[in-house]
């Protein structure tokens, strides 16, 4: 499991039991938790994304497309701040990244967490202010903290005993006091409906808690008294729906913070829950709202920090995929139909892996439905994949479509604008998708589609 990705793992339909997928009663139905807020069925039941059809946004900027509704990502973010009103509330730009969304993050009040260089170039050229930026990443380079040493960043999250030692010496020499969090291992692997202690220690993250090496990074950074230690930081995990991992997490996290206090009297003032909160990517999944996770979270908290009779720290979390993620969709043309000897019907559409790598990476599992029009016909079960020279190149691996599908129709695929423009590749050689945001009835270009001569530039042979 991959620690920005860990979640649920499903197989095909014969992995999940008799049942688990059942005809819609109306093929042409939406399930409204799976798509953006401003998503419709119109004019010959094409669907509408902020009041604009779909069909037209195919004609004008070409498929596949990444959709964003730009209102659906901004009060989305609202909903974080309205839920954490005390809370400093992280955009975890590694789930997607671009001058235009740093620019929307920013003017609802949000931080921004970064974890390279290049991240943190996008932000800064966007103009998010440097002392609302988080830094994180195993193995920054002297290079990229220099750059944020230089830039002001409001806190680097200490990865490595390497790290604290490159930090200190750029921080000496600068003769600044960088604000700095200490990433901490708490064995407590977060998957969507459980954890299993102990299992997340054999990762490349963090310091081990159990090991000592948390603490001992803790007593470093205060003894040396060259970075400013601000508070801990632990995250255990992505696409989560059940906080009883937060619970463990957050229980041996302030009982480092009491034994830091107890052990050098510095009683910590931050402390960073890190995210991984999920969404809805299927009927199968339940999110909670940021209303309901702020409950619990604060109720995990204050009871933990009463139980070491610490204060309660000031608080962070870093939601990227729950606030991106249901804002986009992402739009493709069927190139072919074909039946396998009945025994699965194959959608090929005109992207696949390089644009959402996530199916066959995690073998997640996505929803779709025909886009361009209404339909009366039977429902078919069948599997949406990529036009790659892979077999494992899947974008939905079983989903009801209609008998008639054919080639030429588009279709849509929610849920897509966490990681998948982020992860998006140019395998085969294909250049990657634009991103197209959608507000009030208009569409506005924010990442432009790549081209072939985009490709041959960057070929000097």
């Amino acid at each position: 499991m991959r620690a920005h990705e860990a979640g649920a793992m499903h197989g095909d339909i014969g992995d999940r039991g008799p049942g688990w997928l059942r005809p819609p009663a109306d093929i042409n139905a939406l399930v409204p938790q799976l798509w953006p807020r401003r998503v419709a069925r119109g004019a010959g039941g094409a669907l509408t994304v902020a009041g604009l059809d779909v069909r037209e946004l195919a004609a004008e900027y070409g498929t596949p497309a990444y959709v964003l509704d730009e209102d659906d990502l901004r009060s989305r973010a609202r909903d974080f701040r309205a839920a954490f009103p005390d809370v400093d509330v992280y955009y975890a730009g590694k789930a997607f990244l671009c001058r235009a969304v740093v620019r929307m993050i920013a003017e609802e009040g949000l931080h921004l967490d970064v974890c390279t260089g290049g991240e943190l170039a996008t932000a800064l050229s966007a103009g998010m202010p440097a002392d609302r930026i988080g830094f994180h990443g195993n193995n920054k380079s002297v290079t990229e903290l220099t750059r944020a040493l230089d830039a002001g960043v409001g806190r680097i999250i200490l990865d490595s005993f390497t790290e604290i030692d490159r930090l200190t010496a750029l921080a000496r020499e600068r003769g600044v006091r960088p604000g700095v969090l200490i990433r901490v291992t708490v064995g407590v692997e977060a998957h969507t409906h459980e954890f299993i202690a102990t299992a997340h220690e054999d990762q490349k993250f963090g310091f081990s808690l159990a090991g000592g090496a948390a603490a001992a990074a803790a007593f470093k950074v205060i003894d040396e008294g060259v970075l400013d230690l601000r508070g801990l930081h632990s995250h255990i995990g992505s696409q989560i729906f059940d906080t009883s991992g937060f619970e463990v997490s957050a229980r041996r996290v302030l009982a480092l913070q009491a034994q830091i206090r107890d052990a050098r009297g510095v009683e910590l003032p931050e402390l960073d829950l890190g995210g991984g909160f999920g969404i809805a990517y299927t009927t199968q999944d339940d999110p909670a709202t940021p209303d309901e996770l702020a409950k619990r979270l604060r109720k995990i908290v204050d009871s933990e920090c009463a139980a070491e009779n610490l204060a309660v720290p000031h608080l962070s979390i870093e939601p990227g995929r729950a606030i991106v993620g249901p804002a986009v969709l992402t739009l493709y043309t069927v190139g072919t139909v074909k039946d396998v000897d009945g025994l699965r019907t194959y959608v090929s559409v005109d992207g696949g892996m390089s644009d959402n790598i996530r199916t066959a990476l995690y073998d997640a599992s996505y929803s779709a439905t025909l886009a361009g029009r209404a339909s009366t016909a039977a429902p078919l079960l069948a599997r949406v994949v990529g036009k790659h020279c892979e077999s494992g190149d899947i974008v939905v691996k079983d989903e009801f479509l209609p008998a008639d599908v054919q080639p030429g129709d588009l279709v849509a695929v929610p849920g897509t604008g966490a990681y998948c423009r982020s992860m998006a590749s140019n395998y085969n050689h294909v250049p990657r998708p634009p991103v197209v945001a959608v507000r009030d009835g208009r569409a506005r270009l924010i990442v432009r589609r790549e081209t072939e001569e985009d490709l041959l530039a960057l070929d000097v042979g």
